[in-house]
């Protein structure tokens, strides 16, 4: 698939397959710990303006966000920003401060891992 200017509705079976599988782990809490292993051993996630480097810290990060709240998640929409750079939008509604929040996962995957993992409104 090449580059996208637009944002196009969120299709599980365009993206790659190790963004689908994040996806479908970080919406599942019973199986959310086996989002690291779809990481780089030096990947790096920035989310609520922490970063966290290394797959040690990301499964840290995992357990934390896990425990804080509980909320359901709608993927809204993709864009394919070439070179392994991906966005997905997504709402997630739920017992957070605010109760809805519409998010952007930046991701960039290198030789099929993900390496960089933004999350960001």
């Amino acid at each position: 698939m090449s580059a996208q200017t637009d944002t196009q509705p969120y299709d599980r079976s365009t993206v790659p397959d190790v963004i689908a599988r994040y996806l479908d782990l970080q919406v599942d809490a019973k199986r959310r710990a086996g989002i690291a292993d779809l990481f780089d051993p030096t990947g790096r996630v920035v989310d609520e303006n922490v970063e966290y480097v290394g797959v040690k810290a990301i499964r840290g990060w995992l357990a934390r966000a896990a425990s804080a709240y509980t909320y359901t998640t709608t993927f809204t929409g993709q864009i394919d920003e070439g070179d392994g750079r991906w966005t997905v939008m997504a709402r997630l509604e739920g017992n957070f401060p605010g109760g809805v929040a519409d998010l952007k996962y930046r991701f960039r995957v290198v030789d099929g891992v993900i390496v960089d993992l933004i999350i960001a409104p």
